[in-house]
């Protein structure tokens, strides 16, 4: 064995072996597809590492500190409690988030292979891999709209005015005024119409309840030239079509060379929005209203933790900020250095992404707070949601700064980069999760094989920036990659990794890496806390199921089946791939059956994983 070892570590270090996808063990398929030696094929290229450390940590940071951070987290504050909600937030982090994290980004170190590849430890389970790219596929093809919103809202905003301030341009209503202005509008009672009506330009009429904003009209009418629904797409938004076309072509530059390319340009990319952050919090809290909204963001209402939903909110959000269940953790881990101390870096990296979350908040509700004193309104009915808080809130806040187009630009310049380095990140990760699994064939071809899939998921996304895109993407943001099938994923990837593969043999190859084993702790949050909290928020989830909707607007039959199609296409890669690895066994089905418990847990130790060859047998180098 200890020979064995010797041979295993010298094959190792010197990069002549790319790790295999499958094995046959005592008759027992995996059902994968055998990776090719570089003793054995001088062709195929290798894979690469991150230049040094630094690389890697700015990486993870690209990936996990996102728009998220910006436009989720803080609203998901005020709506569930203000301060209240980081009791369950922290709990999460630590029972859930931190301990995931923590497991993808080791198993790729142990096995410095994709997120399909790494499931040769636990075969049975190789579905979870599937699921993982079928998910980060649809992501990438509707996180990037986002960005093409962005990048039209920065472009539109370079000159001499910002062109949501005024009410006179051809996409407004006649019922157009801005929110700061109505407070000086004359309004009374209509007994007869049993309604407050305004009176606008001194000779229109109109019920105080019509009235419109021109920052919303500017967001529905110009830029996405809202349809009435899903059943009306109309034709392209075609400067969206652009702005779409341009985030793709930045995307593809910034991994086409790999992760050495990749790792310089998070440099930029990870740091830049803390800046515009730090810049945007300065200017938010000296703005009058600011401490009424950061006091209203921190304001600790406990009743609201006897709600279930702030539990559900809380663990979706880490989920989904954290970037788990997608593979990318797993790829980006695999290009680091065996010994590495990835324990350590996902420590930090964990606690970078919730400080900024928390330190976001200060910086969008001071903005809030300024926009609910100037409106003279409760800050609950200025504060929005989602895509309404980059989009709505705070382009109505510029309006009120001086060189408004300055600020508008820097804002949308940090949601941009915000967005970036989290989709080519994820992007890199479905990328190595496909070429390690067929690396003879795909290796080789690198950079074409990404500008096709760039293409083809551009031509997928066209529908999201049609007249009707943002029903579209609602439809995606709702089903393709969160909820359900994010919890669902999670749960079969920690139940794999703790019961499939051993908890005990992960804590083995955690401290070959980084030299000693990490605290129990984790241990019991991967046997036990992660996959019971996946188990019910799930269950819960179903039973308290809302379908979505967007501007009030229902969606049709149709638009439900449809997503129900994108959530299941990967939820099902898992039980799918079991049945068809049990299927391709050899044997009466008793026999069949009967090998289920090995290809959950192999019997091989941890060196035949990382080399794919048998200790017994002789290795050359």
């Amino acid at each position: 064995m200890k020979t064995c070892l010797k041979t295993t570590l010298m094959i190792w270090r010197k990069k002549d072996i790319v790790l295999p996808t499958s094995f046959s063990l005592n008759g027992v398929k995996d059902g994968g597809g055998i990776l090719v030696s570089k003793l054995e094929d001088e062709n195929v290229p290798e894979r690469g590492e991150w230049a040094n450390k630094f690389d890697f940590i700015l990486s993870l940071v690209g990936l996990a500190i996102g728009l998220g951070n910006v436009w989720r987290f803080p609203y998901l504050c005020y709506k569930n409690g203000g301060g209240a909600f980081l009791i369950p937030y922290l709990l999460t982090v630590i029972l859930a988030g931190m301990p995931m994290f923590l497991l993808e980004a080791s198993v790729g170190q142990f096995l410095r292979i994709g997120g399909i590849g790494i499931w040769k430890i636990t075969p049975l389970f190789k579905g979870v891999g599937y699921a993982a790219a079928v998910m980060s596929a649809w992501l990438n093809v509707y996180y990037i709209v986002v960005l093409a919103w962005a990048i039209f809202y920065f472009i539109v905003s370079i000159g001499t005015d910002i062109p949501w301030r005024e009410c006179n341009n051809w996409w407004n209503q006649e019922t157009c005024i801005s929110a700061y202005a109505r407070k000086n509008l004359t309004c009374w009672d209509d007994h007869a119409l049993n309604t407050t009506v305004c009176e606008l330009n001194q000779s229109h009429i109109f019920p105080r309840e019509s009235l419109t904003d021109p920052v919303r009209e500017f967001w529905e009418r110009r830029a996405l030239q809202v349809s009435s629904g899903l059943n009306d797409p109309r034709g392209f938004q075609w400067e969206l079509v652009g702005t779409l076309a341009a985030a793709w072509i930045v995307c593809y530059f910034c991994i086409w060379k790999g992760v050495k390319w990749t790792g310089k340009v998070v440099y930029f990319t990870a740091l830049f929005p803390y800046v515009l952050l730090t810049v945007l919090l300065i200017r938010g809290i000296t703005l009058p209203g600011a401490k009424e909204g950061i006091m209203y963001y921190l304001y600790p209402e406990l009743s609201k933790l006897a709600e279930p939903i702030v539990w559900i909110d809380a663990v979706t959000q880490i989920f989904f900020s954290y970037g788990l269940a997608l593979g990318t953790l797993v790829a980006l881990g695999s290009y680091n250095k065996y010994h590495n101390n990835v324990y350590k870096d996902a420590m930090i990296v964990c606690g970078i992404n919730s400080t900024t979350s928390f330190f976001a908040g200060f910086a969008i509700f001071s903005v809030i707070g300024f926009m609910a004193h100037e409106q003279g309104k409760p800050i609950s009915e200025v504060a929005e949601s989602g895509p309404g808080l980059v989009f709505l809130a705070y382009p109505s806040a510029v309006m009120q700064l001086p060189l408004s187009p300055l600020w508008a630009c820097l804002f949308f310049m940090m949601i941009i980069f915000l967005g970036l380095d989290s989709q080519f990140c994820t992007m890199e990760g479905f990328f190595t999760a496909i070429i390690d699994e067929w690396p003879a064939y795909l290796r080789p071809r690198k950079e074409a094989f990404i500008a096709v899939v760039c293409f083809i998921s551009f031509l997928i996304g066209l529908p999201l920036v049609s007249q009707g895109g943002v029903f579209v993407f609602e439809i995606f943001n709702f089903y393709a990659a969160s909820h359900l099938s994010l919890l669902w994923l999670i749960f079969f990837e920690c139940v794999a990794i703790s019961y499939g593969y051993g908890v005990d043999r992960f804590y083995d190859a955690l401290k070959d890496m980084i030299g000693y084993y990490p605290t129990r702790w984790w241990k019991f949050c991967w046997c036990y806390f992660t996959p019971s909290i996946c188990f019910f928020v799930f269950w819960f989830y179903i039973i308290k199921f809302t379908p979505p909707t967007y501007m009030g607007i229902e969606y049709p039959l149709w638009g439900h089946i449809f997503g129900a199609f994108m959530a299941l296409s990967s939820m099902l890669c898992i039980p799918g791939y079991m049945i068809y690895l049990v299927w391709i066994q050899e044997g009466t089905w008793t026999q069949k059956l009967a090998k289920i418990g090995e290809l959950a847990r192999p019997n091989i130790s941890i060196e035949e994983i990382r080399t794919g060859q048998p200790c017994n047998q002789t290795t050359s180098v």
